[in-house]
């Protein structure tokens, strides 16, 4: 059984998740946009996978968007995104909050209907190692 573990920026709360993911998907809805303040949410989804907190349970809260089912869990004390068990028989891990190295690429962007319009062209944005100068 595969085992993945993560944390949120400040260390507070920790994790592990035993099993596997069924998918990957770097969704770019309006709602994801919003509460990763990027282009994009980078999601991992399971239906099998459990999901055990090392520690800082009690630092872990949730929003829902009233009458959505989009739901982000965060720690309470940095506002790192956390694994989201809201939807019954559902994980959702960002996978930016692993520590361990995540072997699966994304499946698909989805909700590209909604992508932000400075998201045309990134290939050709220049690239650089750290902060340039």
């Amino acid at each position: 059984m595969t085992t993945h573990t993560g944390s949120c920026l400040c260390g507070t709360a920790r994790f592990e998740i035993h099993g596997e993911f069924d998918s990957f998907f770097l969704c770019h809805c309006k709602h994801c946009q919003k509460d990763t303040g990027s282009a994009h949410a980078a999601n991992l989804f399971s239906r099998a996978a459990q999901l055990v907190w090392q520690s800082g349970a009690d630092a872990v809260t949730s929003f829902t968007l009233p009458g959505t089912r989009h739901t982000k869990c965060f720690c309470s004390l940095c506002g790192s995104a956390l694994p989201n068990t809201q939807i019954p028989g559902l994980l959702v891990v960002p996978a930016g909050c692993l520590d361990t190295e995540m072997g699966m690429p994304p499946k698909a962007h989805i909700f590209l209907s909604s992508k932000a319009a400075w998201e045309d062209g990134l290939e050709n944005v220049p690239r650089f190692d750290k902060l340039p100068k």
